[in-house]
């Protein structure tokens, strides 16, 4: 069985960042990279062309007083927020619920199963964070 586990939340084992960054990048590069850059800072070759400016994906975090949302995070990539906060210009990646899933400690106790991929990009956008996460939340 894999556990996922929030690095900011888990003292004694490796930060699930650093685990899935490699992949998670590389899915960054493909999904998200025309709007938000390669640096993610919210300047990709497409963002000029789009009504609403893309978010610095590194300041997500800092924009919330040092702590990472990573329920929050994984809901607007996999579209779940699209019911409640409709954004047209933010396409939903159906592709990062393809393949396996893992059971995720959300950090409050309950482990549920998600897909691999959904984790793999959000850690990769909580390793670029600048400044890192303080804290965690679920």
């Amino acid at each position: 069985m894999i556990v996922a586990s929030m690095g900011i939340s888990s003292v004694a084992t490796i930060s699930a960042a650093d685990e899935f960054s490699d992949l998670g990048k590389d899915l960054f590069v493909e999904h998200c990279a025309r709007c938000h850059g390669i640096d993610a800072s919210g300047k990709g070759p497409d963002a000029a062309a789009l009504k609403t400016e893309p978010a610095d994906l590194t300041k997500i975090s800092d924009r919330r007083g040092g702590v990472w949302p990573m329920l929050e995070v994984m809901s607007i990539l996999d579209g779940y927020l699209k019911v409640q906060e409709p954004r047209d210009d933010m396409p939903v990646i159906t592709e990062l619920n393809d393949g396996p899933a893992v059971e995720f400690d959300t950090g409050n106790g309950l482990v549920t199963r998600i897909p691999s991929r959904l984790i793999e990009i959000a850690e990769y956008l909580e390793s670029i964070q600048s400044p890192k996460p303080e804290r965690y939340v679920p």
